[in-house]
């Protein structure tokens, strides 16, 4: 069974994290909207917004992430510690998939090495936040506690 602790005091920190990241995104999305009215949905153009190169569709994708993140940052229960894992996970693969075709045609979301490297970065925090933002019953935040804390896992 995997470790993810339960009812983990920073956890609002967290979700404040999660929160961030989802606004960024959102005005990121917003901006790139403005800024890329009007093109074809995956133009290879230079347009920036926030210091990331976009496109029409990598816009509108970030303004309907943004929103996700910022409704899971916003819930207190266990929504959205899966929703910010498997955003993080999805942020990871993206950044890995759109550097390794960056400078070929393939790159449809007209990624930059910057957003590459961005999204990486809200990947880690998106998974970092989705590991300590878990909420359970007490007796099982306990539970937790004490298995983590056990005689044979203490020094002495």
């Amino acid at each position: 069974m995997p470790h993810f602790p339960v009812n983990h005091p920073a956890r609002p920190l967290y979700r404040a994290f999660a929160g961030l990241v989802g606004a960024y995104i959102l005005v990121f999305g917003v901006w790139g909207l403005v800024e890329t009215w009007g093109q074809p949905l995956f133009d290879r153009g230079s347009h920036w917004a926030l210091g990331l190169r976009t496109n029409l569709a990598f816009s509108l994708a970030s303004v309907a992430f943004g929103i996700v993140l910022l409704v899971g940052a916003s819930r207190r229960g266990n929504l959205g510690h899966y929703m910010n894992l498997t955003a993080g996970v999805v942020f990871m693969v993206t950044g890995v998939a759109m550097m390794s075709v960056l400078q070929t045609s393939a790159n449809f979301l007209n990624f930059s090495m910057s957003t590459v490297i961005v999204s990486m970065i809200f990947g880690l925090l998106l998974l970092a936040t989705g590991l300590y933002d878990k909420v359970g019953p007490a007796d099982h935040a306990e539970a937790e506690r004490r298995g983590r804390n056990h005689t044979i896992a203490s020094p002495r």
